[in-house]
């Protein structure tokens, strides 16, 4: 055991950067929907001329959304500010302005400034979102649904944050704020992590997931999903996303 608490030390302290999880290749599998983000948001940039990326993480995603297409005006936000050095490397080629910026709060921009706002994963403030969208514009979303990982939450004893972050209760704010829902679905899996320290260096990365979280903190915990990985070989947890596309009116 002293072997694996070590092993999971060492996944703990393993440098995580932007959104790249490539540490742990192999060791893991994330819920993949059925639909193909990257490929949807590349057919919505065809008639984009204004263009803004929300919680762009390390603008690894949105980098490859803008292989094919580049509008006119191109942004990008992040909250969490290691990130914003990091989507800047990676966009710098692509005349993106990658601003700081909380997207939760007021958005720092004009009144219908942009035609088309993506966000994969990131929080939504839908009235602002709405206020920055031209008529017309268009507002496409993939969310982790907000149940997701409560299993895994459960075994920290703690419970998700965002219970409200459903299809239905977005949808519906979305509709109250002037949109109309052309495009809207949803997707259940499992995340599967194959060893304990697969699960350890997510949970540093992710870290809303489980607030202050070390092994040291938990290692009865650890130990515990340790001997369900022996017996089954390999944890799985409750996953959900879901895709909104969203037309202003």
């Amino acid at each position: 055991m002293d072997k694996l608490i070590k092993q999971w030390k060492k996944d703990e302290k393993a440098p995580f950067q932007g959104w790249d999880f490539s540490y742990i290749k192999g060791r893991h599998k994330f819920c993949e929907p059925p639909w193909d983000y990257i490929a949807l948001a590349k057919e919505r940039m065809k008639k984009t001329t204004s263009v803004l990326d929300i919680a762009t993480g390390g603008g690894e995603i949105f980098a490859t959304i803008l292989s094919s297409f580049r509008p006119n005006k191109i942004v990008a936000i992040e909250g969490y500010k290691p990130n914003v050095a990091v989507a800047s490397n990676n966009l710098k080629n692509l005349n993106v302005d990658v601003i700081f910026a909380n997207e939760t709060k007021k958005l720092p921009f004009k009144d219908g400034e942009f035609d088309l706002v993506l966000n994969r994963h990131g929080g939504l403030n839908v009235p602002e979102i709405s206020r920055i969208l031209k008529s017309g514009g268009v507002f496409f979303t993939q969310q982790v649904g907000g149940l997701n990982w409560f299993d895994l939450m459960e075994d920290f004893g703690t419970k998700p944050k965002w219970p409200w972050n459903t299809l239905k209760k977005v949808s519906k704010s979305l509709k109250d704020n002037g949109f109309e829902i052309e495009r809207s679905e949803e997707y259940e899996d499992k995340t599967i992590f194959q060893d304990v320290g697969a699960l350890v260096y997510v949970l540093k990365a992710v870290p809303w997931t489980v607030d202050d979280f070390s092994v040291e903190k938990y290692s009865a915990v650890l130990k515990r999903l340790n001997k369900k990985v022996e017996i089954n070989g390999r944890l799985e947890y409750f996953s959900k996303n879901f895709l909104i596309h969203a037309v202003k009116k």
